[in-house]
């Protein structure tokens, strides 16, 4: 869910751009490390894990909108979040920014790459949209920040990634198709805000994951994830007072959703992520990233019986087939 921090597996140039370097550690060819048999397991495994946690962040979301207003839930757990970044930090001898310029960079990605991109995706779930439609509509992550790439980092697309690009988009269209021709016209006014919303979430983590590449090259992982949650946190606390009224039931669910959250998604899957970047393994985890639709969609059947109809199961395969041709060039060249 919180494809906030896959920023980094978006889309990764092949080669560092001049005016942008890049945000992979690629060790020089010469180097020698030294692995041990448990670190070379957990580099294998920790791409599928990491891709397995993040895609149940979208269910997590349809459970919690069952018993807390989505802006509630967000800056309760953003600030439980922030709390153990800082103690983490604490314990592992992190280095906080040292002027305030790169302090406010760290805060400001977070307000669109944690607050406005899960504020909205949170409440178009809570406002109807299927879990297994917002997990492939995610797909569009990946495809927006590949398509400003070019103008932002000066890197030309492939011809077999423009292709991968539009799959992308007609999968989309594809899976959200029925919601939108099954409705009235009363109803489909109803239905489109939220799926708007929704993309328009997506907007907001390709903005942020653009500007974290561009502006956050530098600096401790751990100290600009903490800050990256203060800056979550001025996008919802202001909603959830204003449009909530703190509304959290405090049922068991509830408190397991939000447990997970914590710890699950933004402490553990955050956390590996971090472990990618400096082990250099996040292409491998973008060489996998095209399985969260499929596997949010059969999370969401499972967990909510939302059914896997004959357009989500098209569609999802399109996307699929798209965010694979459009990182395809990145999993294979860039080196390790």
């Amino acid at each position: 869910m919180d494809f906030d921090r896959a920023a980094a597996i978006g889309y990764q140039p092949s080669a560092p751009p001049r005016d942008i370097p890049s945000s992979i550690p690629i060790p020089a060819p010469t180097r020698q490390t030294h692995i041990g048999p448990l670190s070379m397991s957990l580099d294998k495994l920790a791409p599928a894990i990491f891709v397995l946690l993040w895609s149940t962040g979208w269910i997590v979301a349809k459970y919690a909108s069952q018993h807390s207003g989505p802006f509630t839930f967000l800056m309760i757990r953003y600030s439980l979040s922030a709390v153990a970044f800082v103690l983490l930090c604490s314990f592992t001898g992190a280095r906080w920014p040292r002027d305030w310029s790169s302090v406010f960079r760290a805060i400001y990605s977070g307000i669109f790459l944690h607050g406005i991109y899960l504020a909205g995706l949170w409440w178009a779930i809570a406002q109807g949209v299927p879990a297994g439609i917002s997990g492939i509509i995610a797909a569009l992550q990946p495809l927006m920040t590949a398509m400003a790439a070019p103008f932002l980092v000066n890197e030309r697309l492939q011809p077999i990634q423009r292709i991968g690009l539009l799959l992308g988009f007609v999968g989309i269209a594809i899976a959200i198709s029925p919601k939108l021709l099954t409705s009235g016209t009363a109803d489909l006014w109803q239905a489109a805000i939220p799926l708007v919303v929704n993309l328009l979430a997506m907007v907001s983590v390709t903005y942020g994951t653009l500007y974290q590449k561009r502006h956050l090259q530098t600096g401790d992982l751990r100290t600009i994830a903490t800050l990256q949650y203060v800056g979550a946190l001025i996008v919802t606390v202001p909603l959830a007072f204003m449009f909530e009224g703190l509304r959290f039931d405090g049922t068991q669910t509830a408190i397991l959703s939000l447990l997970w959250s914590v710890f699950g998604l933004s402490m553990g899957a955050v956390g590996l992520l971090l472990y990618l970047i400096r082990r250099g393994q996040v292409s491998r985890a973008a060489s996998l990233i095209y399985l969260m639709p499929p596997a949010v969609a059969i999370e969401a059947a499972i967990a909510f019986g939302e059914p896997l109809t004959l357009p989500i199961i098209i569609g999802t395969a399109v996307v699929v087939l798209g965010v694979y041709l459009t990182n395809r060039r990145t999993a294979d060249i860039v080196p390790e």
